[in-house]
């Protein structure tokens, strides 16, 4: 699977003398195992819970096909672990090397417990690059399970090259498979999606139709999967039928999930452009460090006011009174208790211009968390105090819905 996720910030690192960006310490999301074509590659660490019930499995299956192995099978497994996971890696090196042939950029790939994931940066900018993008992961996994087939054709089943090969054959082809089932956020659902938009010229279109394809195949893989093993065998456990419950409920949770997850990208990516924070900030009283907090919010209701803001003494904003300092004073106390330690100090990046909006207003949230930002117009003048409770809360009722 890939996943498009954000776009490039202004508020990054710049790029080196390669034009990659330095991953921020402690971001990269597992062990760093190198950077093909600028592009770095993490191993999670659920990955390796993977390897051992792989391990586990195949080495066990091993017993039944070379008993002669004795204990050697679990290593031979952990070395089909390994090779499996490295063809995953060619499939998701395919969706990276189109995506920047695109120039989407990519900023990293994931290996992790299901398989591994393209975080690729930007949109495609039609639908038949979208659908390219898409479908040359499985592509290559179809090609690698071929090449698989043919060396299968040159060796003895039963030997340990035969069983190798003949268990990465099966792999890639179910990857394959498994990748191009038509719902999101698996890549036969960005085909899907890719289709849809070509036929409609709306990529939400597209994406609506995928994402309610990905919630029906979850519901399929979460009733069909385990309907499915029972009938090819009477002879279960009961620990094999919960196993297969499991798997198949935490399948079919991903899917549902990355479905629902891509149509709340989509919608937000669709709202964006029209949030603004002239629209959303609240009007603000000015008052000094010293001021009563009774005082300052008597102003604040005077003036129908939302936010105060702590000037010093040429009246120039410095601080911001904190909404959630304010709640937490008992009303027999605010008028004991000043403002200026109830206030936080105005960083650079917490005064916002009124116009700022979409991504751009994201990303410079991204770059100052904070719970309110001082809103100036173009000539630096207050125009108000934009709380991050009203943003959210303006981007959830958009995505309400989804």
């Amino acid at each position: 699977m890939s996943d498009s996720r954000g776009q490039q910030t202004s508020d990054q690192p710049p790029k080196d003398d390669r034009g990659r960006r330095p991953e921020p310490p402690g971001r990269g999301g597992g062990i760093l195992m190198g950077r093909p074509f600028g592009v770095p590659i993490y191993v999670t660490p659920s990955w390796f819970v993977i390897a051992a019930l792989i391990t586990w499995v195949f080495g066990g299956q091993l017993g039944d096909v070379l008993p002669d192995l004795g204990g050697a099978r679990y290593l031979l497994a952990f070395f089909f672990a390994v090779a499996f996971y490295a063809s995953v890696l060619v499939h998701e090196l395919a969706h990276t090397l189109v995506a920047l042939r695109y120039r989407l950029g990519v900023r990293r790939i994931q290996l992790q417990f299901f398989g591994g994931v393209s975080e690729i940066e930007n949109e495609a900018e039609s639908p038949w690059r979208e659908f390219w993008l898409a479908f040359v992961g499985p592509l290559l996994s179809l090609v690698l399970g071929g090449l698989f087939l043919l060396a299968v054709q040159a060796v003895e089943l039963s030997t340990v090259p035969g069983v190798l090969l003949t268990g990465l054959t099966v792999a890639n082809f179910v990857v394959a498979a498994f990748n191009l089932l038509p719902g999101l956020p698996l890549d036969g659902g960005r085909m899907l999606r890719a289709v849809v938009w070509a036929i409609t010229g709306r990529p939400m279109a597209g994406t609506v139709a995928a994402a309610w394809a990905g919630r029906v195949l979850a519901v399929a893989v979460l009733v069909g999967l385990p309907l499915l093993n029972a009938a090819r065998t009477t002879e279960r456990s009961g620990t094999d039928t919960l196993v297969d419950a499991v798997l198949a409920a935490v399948l079919a949770a991903i899917i549902w999930n990355g479905a629902t997850g891509s149509l709340r990208n989509a919608r937000l990516k669709e709202v964006l452009p029209g949030l603004r924070l002239r629209d959303i900030a609240r009007r603000a009283v000015e008052v000094t460090a010293d001021t009563p907090l009774g005082e300052a919010m008597r102003r604040a209701r005077e003036a129908q006011a939302g936010a105060v803001v702590v000037v010093d003494g040429r009246g120039e904003p410095i601080a911001i009174v904190r909404e959630s300092a304010v709640r937490a004073v008992p009303e027999h106390r605010r008028p004991w208790v000043s403002v200026g330690p109830l206030s936080r100090d105005l960083e650079p990046g917490m005064r916002l211009d009124a116009d700022l909006g979409g991504e751009d207003l994201l990303r410079a949230l991204q770059a100052t968390p904070a719970g309110e930002y001082l809103v100036v117009e173009a000539d630096g003048r207050m125009f108000g105090v934009a709380a991050l409770t009203d943003i959210e809360q303006r981007l959830s009722s958009a995505l309400a819905r989804y």
